[in-house]
């Protein structure tokens, strides 16, 4: 096994790094808007939009997203960007298939890994403003079994405080994983990998960003909410904010049309087609599919708190410091970073950010089908800060590089 599964698998967060992209809200009237699939003659590059952007502006993003898109051998990208008062960007690079050459098409299902921990967390913020959850109460008042279970509170797990060993940097979990990634595990599979290990740290002491945390406040959810976790989120927040295509995967299927993702988190250490690969080992953490115009809703839902109290979402923005992230920090299952607020993600094959910016109403999503580091970035994160530094030079996406 190459060296560092464990560190990728662990992260399905961020460049922080893991789990996972930046938005603009489109006016109302555009926000059930889907563009059509691209015809192939449109690769490499193809334009949806960038209706009102400055010309100038256009061709500086086009050179940017090509140049990283060839340094990080990423195969496809989508890119949006939405800037109210300056026009729209989305364009598409690449391929979705690299056998076939077939092109990316800005229609497409991607997995989008840590992103999915936005979504549980919605939930369980939404059970606090029902009076079901205490964000200051002990996990054991909810759940049995947890290690320090009285001592780690339902807040310092959300904001990855708790200290709890996360069960992906496991080396039986990961051999099972790599050597079977068809398999299915369970919450409470994933959950005994974790709890042979000894906490990493006394709870609220430090930050380490661990996917036991939020499997363990998805089984709160379904615990209290009295539903599975994915029909409470199609109840309660996908619904609600109307995102149509985005859901928790159960098995090795996507919907179509999907870009064929490429992983070199393997076995081997080689470079597979991760398409198929059973998400269920990421669950509340991490398992979730969507697609570009959804992603691009959801930013400004998420970043607004338009699905929960304002009392609630201002516990949510009680931003953490974060080891080497400067102008930002972790709060209840997102995070901010020089502005702007969201999260990103990162499956074997897939990568994503999403991202609001309050401050010019934007938005930015960005999709790829590899999660190959690059000198030891997520190379969605280049894309991110390449498309930042040029559209809005005053808030530069920038996440730290992985150690």
């Amino acid at each position: 096994m190459r060296r560092t599964p464990a560190r990728r698998l662990a992260a399905a967060l961020l460049t922080l790094s893991t789990l996972l992209p930046a938005t603009l809200a489109a006016p109302p009237a555009q926000a059930q808007h889907r563009p059509t699939a691209l015809a192939p003659a449109a690769h490499p590059a193809a334009t949806v939009s960038t209706a009102g952007l400055d010309p100038a502006l256009v061709a500086r993003l086009d050179e940017a997203i090509e140049r990283v898109r060839q340094e990080t051998g990423t195969p496809g990208v989508i890119a949006g960007l939405w800037l109210p008062g300056r026009g729209e960007y989305l364009k598409t690079f690449g391929v979705a298939d690299k056998r076939t050459g077939e092109p990316m098409d800005p229609a497409m299902h991607f997995r989008i890994g840590s992103e999915t921990k936005t979504f549980t967390i919605t939930a369980l913020l939404q059970l606090v403003d029902q009076g079901l959850v205490d964000l200051d109460a002990p996990i054991s008042t909810y759940l049995e079994g947890v290690p320090c279970g009285d001592e780690i509170t339902i807040r310092q797990m959300a904001e990855m405080r708790s200290g709890l060993y996360s069960y992906t940097f496991d080396p039986d979990f990961q051999y099972d994983l790599l050597s079977d990634p068809q398999r299915s595990f369970t919450p409470q599979e994933l959950l005994g990998y974790a709890f042979k290990h000894d906490n990493v740290f006394p709870p609220g002491t430090q930050f380490q960003y661990s996917n036991t945390n939020t499997v363990l406040l998805g089984l709160v959810v379904e615990k209290l909410g009295n539903l599975p976790l994915q029909d409470f989120l199609l109840r309660n927040v996908t619904g609600p904010a109307g995102l149509d295509e985005t859901f928790l995967a159960h098995g090795t299927a996507l919907p179509s049309p999907y870009p064929h993702g490429y992983t070199n988190q393997t076995l081997s250490g080689e470079v597979e087609d991760s398409t198929h690969w059973n998400p269920s080992w990421a669950w509340a953490a991490g398992a979730m599919v969507s697609d570009l115009c959804d992603l691009r809703d959801w930013a400004k839902v998420l970043a607004t708190g338009e699905l929960l109290s304002p009392a609630t979402q201002r516990e949510r923005e009680k931003f953490v410091p974060v080891p080497g992230l400067t102008d930002g920090g972790y709060g209840l299952g997102l995070f901010a970073t020089h502005g702007w607020i969201g999260h990103d993600g990162s499956l074997p094959g897939y990568e994503s950010v999403t991202m609001y910016l309050p401050e010019a109403d934007a938005t930015m999503v960005i999709l790829l089908n590899t999660d190959v580091l690059h000198d030891g970035h997520e190379p969605s994160g280049l894309f991110a800060k390449a498309v930042t530094e040029i559209a809005t030079p005053d808030h530069v996406y920038t996440l730290p590089s992985r150690p």
